[in-house]
């Protein structure tokens, strides 16, 4: 009974090539999903500390009181604390290159190239941009308290090693390019088309306040900041306290939202992979359970006929094995039974073979 012709695909083998189509992409998804997951969750940890440790820094007023506290303290610092204060140079001072009558004590001179690259791929102009020339001068500078007291300051240390360095920009221009016609055609040739450059300035100018957040040290009677130990940031910001706090809670925020995405993701896909698997594995119990049963009837058919295996045609029908198969079930495709069989098949009609649903039948002639 197990041997029948097959003539055609069967949903059961469609249907099995269409989730093993799927299961390689789902899994593909899966990997990449548990990849960019632990990636942005290491990212929102890694804000979330620096957030936390931000939050629960020394808060200290810039006053006299202040050496008193460092004075007290263990080893004279204070490993992590926030100050506030106005920017004064110890010196002499950085004049702007563009604004007149403008001072600082950070200036940084940048300049960007702006051009268009010719994508090969998705056959479109890109923009891109590169930073052909940077510069960034520094006099030393303190913090003093915004009442102009000159009788206490914090000496500012290592200030371009701060992460929140965000100057003022004091002047932009951008420059284009002046392009011939054969300039035109060489560019098109070699897939670049320089837009122009863009010159700008930066700068942290005399008496802007900012939020200091760092190691705070008693060195020679001198009041210090400086990059903190411990893999703390260092904070020079323009933003004051609370809003450099809510910065940092707001990146962590993001990071958390992102590895959310990716999670659901990862999870929606191994969800539809173990289906995929608990299907196969239904299907694959299934046919073992029906080839049994067949194996069974097959045998129990040929002690009613006594015959022998050798004996039965190879052309028989798979049910009775006493006449030649006769009908094409659709849309299975399988070819086992004579016309008498099927008539005797139980609504709704199945294959023997495969067990799906006949949904028509078409007569098998043999010439």
């Amino acid at each position: 009974m197990g041997r029948g012709l097959y003539v055609g695909a069967g949903p059961g083998l469609a249907e099995c090539a269409v989730m093993d189509g799927l299961g390689k992409p789902l899994v593909a998804v899966a990997a990449a999903g548990s990849i960019l997951t632990a990636f942005c969750y290491s990212l929102y940890h890694r804000k979330q500390v620096t957030a936390r440790s931000l939050q629960d820094a020394t808060k200290l007023h810039l006053d006299e009181n202040l050496k008193t506290v460092l004075m007290n303290a263990p080893g004279k610092c204070l490993p992590y604390a926030v100050i506030e204060g106005a920017v004064k140079p110890v010196k002499e001072t950085l004049n702007s290159q563009f604004v007149e009558g403008c001072k600082g004590v950070i200036q940084r001179l940048v300049l960007q190239e702006h051009k268009m690259v010719w994508n090969r791929t998705t056959h479109i102009w890109n923009d891109c941009e590169k930073i052909i020339h940077q510069r960034t001068n520094t006099v030393p500078f303190d913090l003093v308290p915004t009442d102009g007291n000159p009788d206490i300051s914090v000496r500012v240390i290592k200030p371009l090693d701060s992460s929140e360095l965000n100057l003022e920009t004091m002047y932009e221009k951008f420059h284009p390019v002046v392009q011939t016609f054969t300039d035109i055609i060489g560019h098109f040739i070699s897939g670049e088309r320089p837009k122009g450059v863009k010159e700008t300035e930066e700068m942290l100018r005399d008496k802007d306040i900012i939020t200091g957040v760092g190691e705070l040290v008693l060195d020679s009677n001198i009041i210090k900041i400086q990059p903190p130990k411990q893999g703390l940031q260092y904070y020079l910001s323009r933003l004051d306290f609370e809003s450099l706090v809510r910065k940092q809670e707001s990146k962590a925020k993001l990071w958390k939202i992102l590895t959310m995405v990716f999670g659901i993701t990862t999870c929606i896909s191994l969800f539809f992979i173990l289906r995929q698997q608990y299907k196969r594995y239904i299907r694959e119990q299934e046919q073992s359970r029906l080839q049994r049963e067949m194996l069974a009837v097959k045998k129990q058919r040929l002690q009613e006929l006594d015959l022998t295996e050798e004996q039965i045609p190879q052309n028989a029908c798979a049910v009775c094995l006493s006449r030649e198969r006769s009908s094409v079930f659709l849309e299975c495709g399988h070819v086992c039974s004579c016309t008498d069989c099927y008539e005797a098949l139980p609504i709704p009609k199945k294959c023997p073979i495969c067990r799906n649903v006949i949904s028509r039948l078409v007569p098998l002639y043999n010439s």
